[in-house]
């Protein structure tokens, strides 16, 4: 759809003028003569840019552009004046102008002008279509997971959001406490401010006070320009402090004190500013432990455990484990260009039982990975085993004793020994179209010793030909 754009002059001859150097250009171009012309035309149709010229009888430009922006403050307006009226222009500027154009202005002038007001309105909606496609990726009902557990998640981020108060999340590492804190941030009256992300592993010591409150320049060798912290960034909107257990105790010293002030003070800066953000935190650590080991403070730990969120493992709602699978199929299909559509059955019952140590996180990756295996529409087995490691499914401690060590290797051997054994017989079986006589013949195997193997994993044969076992497919 062309850009519109509407001239407004009282001179005719100013009017034909525009008409003729934007004409050539690829916008709609309309005219008014008068200000009340020029408000009915922008209440009966959509324009982008308004060019209105100051001097006008009846209702002056700076009139018009007041009633514009109360009622179309997306409009751009350029301001068309004399070479005395320059203190209008920039009241005009003051009161909402994109720019001003002094008369006489020559074409180029005049395009210009118009293609930068046209430049700053597409990238202010490119912003706005962000902003909302960003919004709507964090509402509750897109994250996923429909286990009672997260149920209650839900349930606790429905009743924070609309707060400002403190938030700790907590949860092991990939269990996605960022994607929560977003969600409390985007489902808050924050929404429209920013989500400041901060990983406190990444706050270094010697810069910390410059990271978090700022400097001006020529505050210390290197500030060659004024820097905002995080607490300025974060203004009006949210604030999220990633693994905050891993702050030191002189930064936690510090962060408490404008968690209770609500003020801070920019490195080398005489003026104290307002600390506005709302604070969320996260940790995969035991912060009550910690406090009792006096690695973190207990003032601090009660100043951000207001309101605490607990994000279960992911082995603890398998339920959801089906569900998030699709989910990243869905989107790494659209990201390689593939047409995934399916998880066999096989390769999903691998996914619900597998213990996933690294969580969501992990889970996203083992499915990106298969999904770029997988020559077909369908992830299976096949694209799984070399990259879902099985070791920590052997339920063992970790050995103390070389005797336990011993044992423990014995127990891993018998269990690899397994999976081995089972996948031999499977994958006969599959080359032979499930004939039990022809798979021991190729195999070498006696058939007794064959069908013993299918015994003790549980294969049987229908009458159809087809396994009945959970793992038959490929």
């Amino acid at each position: 759809m062309k850009p519109r754009i509407l001239i407004v002059d009282d001179e005719e001859i100013v009017v034909r003028s525009c008409l003729r150097i934007l004409g050539d250009a690829d916008y709609e171009v309309d005219a008014a003569q008068s200000g009340r012309e020029a408000l009915e035309k922008i209440e009966e149709g959509n324009y982008d840019v308004l060019i209105l010229d100051i001097m006008m009888p009846k209702m002056d430009g700076l009139e018009v552009l007041q009633k514009v922006k109360e009622g179309h403050p997306d409009i751009d307006v350029i301001m068309v004046t004399g070479l005395s009226q320059i203190e209008t222009a920039v009241r005009a500027m003051k009161l909402g102008a994109f720019d001003y154009l002094p008369k006489p202005f020559d074409p180029d002038e005049l395009k210009l002008v118009v293609e930068r007001a046209l430049e700053r309105r597409r990238l202010v909606q490119e912003n706005l279509n962000l902003k909302s496609e960003v919004s709507s990726k964090y509402r509750l009902q897109n994250i996923v997971g429909s286990s009672p557990q997260m149920q209650q998640v839900y349930r606790l981020i429905a009743k924070c959001a609309p707060t400002n108060s403190t938030v700790l999340v907590t949860g092991e590492s990939g269990t996605g406490k960022e994607l929560i804190a977003r969600a409390i941030h985007y489902n808050s009256l924050r929404k429209d401010k920013p989500f400041v992300p901060v990983d406190c592993n990444s706050l270094s010591e010697n810069l910390l006070e410059s990271e978090m409150f700022g400097h001006v320049k020529g505050s210390f060798t290197g500030a060659v320009a004024n820097k905002k912290g995080m607490f300025e960034v974060a203004d009006g909107g949210t604030l999220f402090l990633d693994e905050i257990g891993n702050l030191s105790l002189s930064t936690q010293a510090k962060l408490l004190r404008v968690i209770q002030e609500r003020e801070f003070r920019a490195v080398g800066d005489t003026r104290t500013q307002g600390a506005n953000f709302r604070l969320i935190t996260a940790t995969n650590k035991d912060l009550k432990a910690m406090v009792a080991e006096e690695t973190f403070r207990e003032d601090l730990f009660y100043r951000i455990n207001i309101f605490p969120i607990q994000i279960p493992p992911l082995r603890e709602r398998r339920d959801d484990i089906p569900a998030l699978a699709h989910h990243f199929l869905n989107i790494f299909s659209k990201e390689l260009e593939k047409k995934m559509t399916a998880i066999s059955e096989g390769a999903m019952n691998m996914l619900v039982n597998y213990d996933w140590p690294g969580n969501v996180r992990e889970l996203e990756n083992t499915v990106h990975r298969a999904a770029i295996l997988a020559a077909d529409e369908v992830i299976r087995k096949a694209h799984l085993v070399n990259i879902i490691d099985m070791s920590p499914q052997l339920g063992l401690d970790v050995p103390r004793t070389g005797d336990e060590l011993k044992r423990v290797k014995k127990v891993a051997r018998e269990k690899s020994v397994e999976n081995i054994e089972k996948l031999f017989v499977l994958e006969a079986l599959k080359r032979n179209g499930w004939n039990v006589t022809k798979s021991a013949e190729e195999t070498g195997m006696q058939r007794a010793n064959f069908q013993a193997l299918m015994k003790k994993y549980q294969i049987r044969i229908r009458e159809t030909g087809e396994n009945s076992g959970d793992s038959g497919d490929s």
